[in-house]
């Protein structure tokens, strides 16, 4: 048996876990709900003030980013949970060693693991986020110039958080290790906060801060081009009041498209992370 036949068998009977553990269905559901909540909102919204000014923009795309925001954390502790208890508990009860017994390596494992898991949370933040933003577009009339880029990126945030989980499940115990994911997940968007100050305010310290925590976990860089996709224009951010859009960029639930050396990054974090995570797994003994 081929190495990517066995990370796609892995990935199969996650994919099967997920649905037996009912993962999926709860999404599903939850999606479900929020979208129908959401509908309801901006649709009253629309009612009382009908989006037809700058002001009225300017208040649905907050609206839109608060909401991204949830979802945006939504998704990241469905990652954080989903893959924390990943690899530890099997080799706790002895599971994966039985499955070692085959022809199977422990990087295969762990790449099935990483694949299954990854198809669920991407396929349902690009599903669940363009149905959000189809929804307020169609209850208020009003879309930011280009926000399809949004569940694309809040997709990446999550394989970031599954992957961190991921490499914590090959040596610490579940919950220990999801709170830590919770706790860097945290942080890491707190020094995205301080680092647009640092680039708002011209602030060195500050604004290496946010470069160096974005470096050790990207989340934030992509939270950021997730907001940025959602934040309006120059011009409607002037006529509802934003006197320096320049400055608003830097807000804590606004930002700005990551350039490619970002974009890069967080594909080579993730390898990076992964390829750790392998070796952890490969010294831990059984």
């Amino acid at each position: 048996m081929s190495s990517i036949q066995s990370i796609l068998i892995i990935a199969r009977l996650t994919l099967r876990e997920v649905v037996r553990r009912r993962l999926l269905w709860a999404l599903v559901g939850l999606t479900v709900v929020i979208i129908a909540l959401t509908w309801w909102a901006f649709s009253r919204i629309a009612d009382v003030s009908p989006v037809t000014g700058p002001v009225e923009m300017l208040a649905v795309s907050q609206v839109l980013v608060m909401l991204a925001f949830m979802f945006s954390f939504v998704l990241a502790m469905t990652a954080v949970f989903a893959a924390s208890p990943a690899i530890g508990p099997e080799i706790e009860n002895g599971l994966l060693l039985a499955v070692l017994a085959r022809p199977i390596r422990r990087v295969d494992v762990l790449l099935g693991r990483w694949l299954g898991l990854a198809v669920v949370l991407v396929g349902y933040a690009i599903m669940a986020g363009y149905l959000e933003v189809g929804v307020v577009g169609l209850a208020t009339g009003y879309l930011p110039d280009d926000p399809w880029p949004a569940p694309l990126y809040l997709a990446g945030e999550a394989l970031v958080l599954l992957t961190l989980a991921l490499a914590f499940s090959t040596r610490i115990a579940s919950v220990a290790g999801g709170a830590i994911a919770v706790v860097a997940y945290g942080l890491a968007w707190m020094a995205g906060v301080m680092g647009g100050v640092g680039e708002a305010f011209n602030n060195d310290v500050l604004r290496t801060a946010g470069t160096v925590a974005r470096l050790i976990l990207p989340s934030d860089v992509l939270w950021r081009g997730a907001a940025g996709a959602l934040t309006p224009a120059e011009a409607v951010l002037r006529s509802g009041g934003v006197t320096t859009p320049a400055l608003y960029k830097f807000s804590p639930f606004s930002g700005s498209s990551p350039g490619p050396f970002w974009l890069a990054w967080c594909v080579v974090w993730i390898v990076g992370t992964l390829a750790i995570a392998t070796l952890l797994l490969r010294r831990r003994e059984l």
